[in-house]
């Protein structure tokens, strides 16, 4: 392959990536992706994607197997079902090659030129480029690293064999008999529920008090309550300390805890990739292990931009396709820069959990007023029909004028509620703008309604 040059070269094509160059390439300039794997990034190939349609099968596999109990309140009664867990993977496969078809489309579209290859940062201006033709170098004028992250690897339990990532776990061809998941955040559960469902005995070891650690113990109860009875074995303040033979090691304050495990999944957060891609060579300015960046997404040396996970907190697709947006802008000439009043986070567990803005306790730490508006998934006859009460939704606002502050929710299928919470913020809604927007009947989102009520003291169905 010969030398190139470029105006704009983004590497990788996750979903920072992949929207950066889009929108580069929309705005007429001359622009280059280059990614070593199929496009969409961890999020499309081995994360979100694949995992929410594992969670699907799951689930839709768990109502069969509940039916064949006989004590369905619905009346339906069916045999015994199975599954070809293999068949399910190659489902879940056509859905990824789908989407990556997608993106690589978009690409062309846009007039981007797409390099499968990987890539070593030279200086701010070059970068080396390793294909299966051989060794060339791509010079640009600016650069955007949108490298992601990896999952992080415990000593005591390298990855391998039966010691699995989130990668692995999501293409296993066999449920496995017994599956033991180190560390209950939301990757762990989301994938360990899924398993659970479908058939497997699930052990969750998790080191600290709680799971779901970055919320709330009222927001992740419900959560442990349906573990539980999804029949999910939860060890809290649980050290992993090694796996031989089929047996998970954990220390615990009362000794050490033994847990037969086939499988032993591990997933106790993500780092970024930056030494991989030369990136930490380049003497940028850095926040602990992120890239530091402005507002505008540029880096302490100019004509250089970063994106996405490498950028540090929160690590999730959306704010990664925001920032490719802005720093495609900045490239262009526009005057853009950060200003999103509001993230959404969605865990896609069982209940499901959306959280946007401040949680009571965040927003009590700026102003000891701040208040709590709740109402019950229970009081809701969707909820009733849909057999899934278990859950609320909740209202941080100020107490002087009713500000909306955050928004949070848990419950089954509450992660359709993410646009509208974040919505809220942006637009500095109040109680009164959300109580006074008419909601659809009957649907879940009427109890987004029904808590802005309450917390105006005119709650109406509870």
């Amino acid at each position: 392959m010969t030398d190139l040059s470029c105006k704009v070269l983004v590497l990788g094509a996750g979903p920072g990536g992949y929207v950066c160059a889009i929108r580069a390439g929309q705005a007429g300039l001359d622009t280059i992706i280059v990614e070593k794997a199929a496009p969409g990034g961890t999020c499309l190939n081995v994360g979100c994607i694949p995992s929410k349609a594992l969670i699907h099968a799951a689930e839709q596999f768990h109502a069969v197997a509940e039916a064949a109990t006989g004590h369905s309140p619905l009346g339906i009664a069916t045999a015994s079902p199975k599954i070809a867990l293999s068949k399910t993977m190659g489902w879940k496969d056509g859905i990824v090659r789908q989407l990556t078809g997608g993106v690589g489309g978009l690409l062309r579209k846009a007039g981007v030129r797409k390099i499968d290859g990987e890539a070593r940062i030279l200086d701010g201006k070059t970068i080396e480029l390793k294909t299966a033709e051989g060794l060339s170098r791509v010079s640009c004028e600016h650069l955007v690293i949108a490298t992601g992250s990896a999952p992080i690897e415990v000593p005591s339990l390298p990855f391998g064999g039966d010691i699995l990532s989130s990668t692995e776990a999501l293409s296993l061809q066999q449920v496995p008999e017994t599956l033991a998941i180190v560390g209950g955040g939301y990757i762990g559960l989301e994938i360990g529920t899924a398993y659970a469902k479908l058939g497997a005995k699930v052990t969750i070891v998790e080191a600290r008090a709680q799971i779901l650690p970055q919320y709330d113990a009222e927001l992740s109860k419900p959560v442990l309550t349906r573990l539980k009875a999804l029949g999910v074995e939860v060890h809290l303040n649980a050290q992993a300390e090694g796996y031989e033979g089929g047996v998970l090691r954990a220390k615990t304050a009362d000794g050490e805890l033994k847990i037969a495990a086939k499988k032993v999944l591990v997933t106790v957060g993500r780092r970024p990739v930056v030494a991989e891609c030369g990136a930490a060579d380049l003497g940028l300015d850095m926040q602990g292990r992120y890239i530091k960046i402005n507002g505008k997404c540029q880096t302490s040396m100019r004509g250089v931009y970063a994106i996405g996970d490498v950028t540090g907190e929160p690590m999730l697709a959306h704010r990664a396709m925001a920032q490719g947006e802005i720093a495609a802008a900045v490239i262009a000439g526009e005057a853009v820069d950060w200003d999103k009043r509001a993230i959404p986070a969605v865990c896609f567990t069982d209940p499901e959990i959306v959280v946007v803005g401040q949680l009571p306790e965040e927003a009590r730490t700026v102003n000891a007023e701040a208040a709590v508006a709740t109402y019950p998934l229970r009081a809701n006859g969707r909820a009733m029909t849909l057999e899934r009460t278990d859950g609320f939704v909740r209202i941080v606002h100020e107490k002087s004028d009713g500000l909306v502050l955050g928004i949070q929710a848990v419950g089954a299928g509450v992660s359709e509620f993410a646009g509208e919470f974040a919505l809220a913020l942006e637009m500095c809604a109040t109680l009164t703008d959300i109580a006074a927007t008419i909601h659809a009947h009957p649907t879940l989102g009427e109890t987004v309604q029904e808590a802005a009520l309450a917390g105006l003291g005119r709650g109406l169905h509870a």
